[in-house]
């Protein structure tokens, strides 16, 4: 049974995420503030970290620093501010993935469960296979609905990096750096050239999409649903 820190101050909160996340069979801890989500984290060691930036005692960022000095657990934080670059100083910062107020249960559940599941063990997959969609990482292929398609090497190389993190937001420096280099972090144009043509060679409409979808000034998620080969 993974067990599930929350921390936040907000009784009405704290309601709502033990009942949701005891349902699921999580084992759930609750802090109010943030000496005391230290102080579970080292007692408990939790499986991953529900963070409120909106703290009695600390600010939920400055703790979140704090958290990355002793530990990686993942940290799921919930925000109020819905602003780009709060969401991007986050992630810099050392959150895994966030959530705005207000938000629904089964959003919650699922980003929990991306999470937890990128804690087990990494096997190197040499094939991904979704719903019309099939990649061959060791051969450099792509399947759409049975056709072929044609991709450069640094489109598939963004195609297989996100498809190998289904559902997991990934950040446009994470992108930029393990594709094009550490000399590249700020050039977010190559992003929006390189999705744009694989939207178009995989026909995935921006309005509406079925494989990538975009966190507007933040990253992209792989949204496809696992399907049998696309073969």
């Amino acid at each position: 049974m993974h067990k599930i820190l929350v921390i936040d101050d907000e009784p009405q909160i704290q309601r709502f995420m033990r009942i949701s996340l005891t349902a699921e069979h999580f084992c759930y801890l609750e802090a109010l503030t943030a000496a005391q989500g230290l102080r579970k984290m080292q007692e408990q060691e939790p499986d991953l970290v529900i963070l409120d930036l909106g703290l009695p005692d600390k600010d939920g960022f400055s703790l979140l620093t704090e958290l990355r000095q002793i530990s990686q657990v993942p940290v799921l934080v919930l925000t109020a501010r819905d602003e780009e670059e709060e969401k991007v100083r986050l992630l810099e910062g050392g959150a895994n993935d966030y959530l705005s107020k207000p938000f629904g249960i089964k959003e919650l559940i699922a980003r929990i469960r991306v999470l937890l599941r990128d804690l087990g063990t990494v096997v190197q997959q040499t094939r991904l296979e979704f719903d019309g969609l099939s990649l061959d990482i060791n051969n450099h292929q792509v399947w759409r609905q049975g056709e072929v398609v044609a991709l450069s090497r640094k489109e598939f190389a963004l195609l297989s990096y996100l498809a190998s993190r289904p559902g997991k937001l990934v950040t446009q420096q994470q992108l930029l750096s393990n594709i094009w280099g550490n000399t590249h972090t700020e050039d977010t144009h190559y992003l929006r050239i390189f999705i744009s043509q694989l939207r178009r060679k995989l026909a995935d409409d921006a309005g509406s999409p079925k494989l990538i979808q975009t966190e507007p000034g933040v990253g992209y998620r792989f949204i496809a649903e696992p399907g049998t080969k696309g073969e």
